[in-house]
């Protein structure tokens, strides 16, 4: 073989390597099954909405629009209880309770809009959720332009404002259980996923950061033969290895004091400028909860930390490193992709078990599911990624007293094959 097609062999087989194809494998499989995700919402958009229709005026314009939208939705029930309609849609996964008002027809025949009120029906926030209501407000625009027609059609009235313009929406919307008056689902989405999107981009971001910081100084030490020189020095590894994590943990925590002073201040901000008045229906964070979600926040590092430092164990120099952090970049992409589409709440179960796997989620569900005064759920993911993060730590702990440490690989230390000689250490 000539001299560079050996050399192409040599950049070949360093540079596709497991830690560099599997990465972009799941990536792929990420999205992927983004795609189903999307796709599913889009079969959505197809079907007819699930709705409720209560009809409160019984004329002649009133029953008109009942048999329109009833026949471009699935009604699930049609009696006058208003409560009940909300938990039969409730119950359907449905979208909207709709009700015609009692002075729906008298209206339209004394040359003003008839009223229609719209309860709209959230399980929870994200692309697939704000699309379930496009369906309906299709709906909605149709029977508008059918009401025009039969207005002119019938000579009900001539006033041009009320022909192009006969129907009037009163809007609320039950989000996660809560009665928001005057409320469409576009204000909240905006509203929710304003803070839904951000707050998981830098979490996605400070991970980045501290676990390439980690990885690199891993591997600077390992090409500069400094790591050599420290463990000679009459001080035992497992201090060594407590003492990195702890300066880690200390930059993490100053990385999540930030982020708390900046989240707060943002917060801030959101509440003032927001469409809705958030503090009236409760969604606001009080000093109990910006802790918890501090902590969150900062076990979650430790736990990215730990993983990083496990990972730079295997590295044997600085362009090895470099790769090493695909691992941990993808662990906090996914959580926010994925809770980016939908609501954690909505997802399947054994995808939330997936998601609550995975450290980084806590933190990026925080925020969102205190304001709705989920606490059981953040406490639970502040114990599992406490439990994450010891185990993680033991296990740093552990590998530092093997030779991988300076090796970057597992040495075969007798003659075994198999998945025997994969587990060889030699310990010092």
């Amino acid at each position: 073989m000539s001299s560079l097609g050996n050399i192409i062999r040599k950049e070949v087989k360093e540079l596709l390597t497991p830690a560099t194809v599997v990465p972009i494998i799941i990536m792929a499989l990420i999205f992927g099954s983004l795609g189903g995700m999307v796709g599913g919402t889009t079969n959505k958009l197809t079907e007819k909405p699930t709705v409720a229709i209560i009809n409160q005026d019984g004329s002649l314009l009133s029953d008109f629009t009942y048999s329109d939208m009833a026949a471009a939705t699935k009604i699930v029930y049609n009696q006058s209880d208003v409560n009940a309609a909300i938990n039969a849609v409730t119950a359907a996964n449905g979208a909207a309770v709709i009700v015609i008002t009692p002075d729906y027809g008298s209206n339209l025949t004394s040359n003003h809009s008839g009223t229609l009120h719209i309860i709209w029906i959230m399980a929870g926030s994200g692309v697939t959720e704000s699309a379930s209501s496009a369906p309906m407000q299709k709906v909605i625009s149709t029977t508008t332009t059918n009401v025009s027609r039969y207005l002119i059609d019938y000579h009900v009235t001539s006033n041009s404002t009320v022909i192009l313009h006969p129907i009037a929406l009163s809007q609320d919307t039950v989000f996660k259980g809560r009665m928001m008056i005057g409320i469409n689902p576009d204000v909240i989405n905006a509203v929710v996923l304003s803070q839904g999107i951000l707050v998981p981009l830098i979490m996605l971001m400070v991970i980045i950061f501290a676990g390439s910081t980690v990885i690199t100084s891993m591997g600077l030490e390992k090409e500069n033969k400094t790591l050599e020189t420290l463990l000679t020095l009459p001080v035992s590894r497992r201090s060594i290895v407590m003492g990195k994590l702890v300066g880690a943990a200390v930059v993490g925590l100053v990385i999540a004091a930030i982020y708390m002073v900046g989240m707060g201040y943002y917060m801030n901000s959101l509440t003032a400028s927001a469409p809705i008045d958030l503090a009236k229906y409760g969604l606001t964070l009080n000093l109990f909860d910006y802790l918890l979600v501090g902590i969150s926040l900062f076990l979650a590092l430790i736990c990215g930390l730990a993983l990083c430092m496990i990972l730079g164990i295997f590295t044997r120099n600085y362009k090895a490193a470099q790769s090493m952090t695909l691992p941990i970049t993808l662990l906090a992409l996914i959580p926010m992709l994925v809770t980016m589409f939908a609501d954690f709440s909505t997802l399947p179960t054994a995808l939330q078990a997936g998601l609550f796997a995975i450290p980084f989620t806590h933190p990026m569900l925080a925020m969102k599911e205190l304001m709705f005064d989920n606490t059981g759920f953040v406490i639970a993911g502040i114990v599992y990624n406490a439990i994450f993060a010891a185990v993680a730590m033991f296990v740093a702990v552990t590998l530092f007293k093997k030779d991988i440490l300076l090796t970057g690989r597992v040495r075969n230390t007798n003659k075994k094959s198999g998945w025997q000689s994969m587990f060889s250490f030699r310990k010092r």
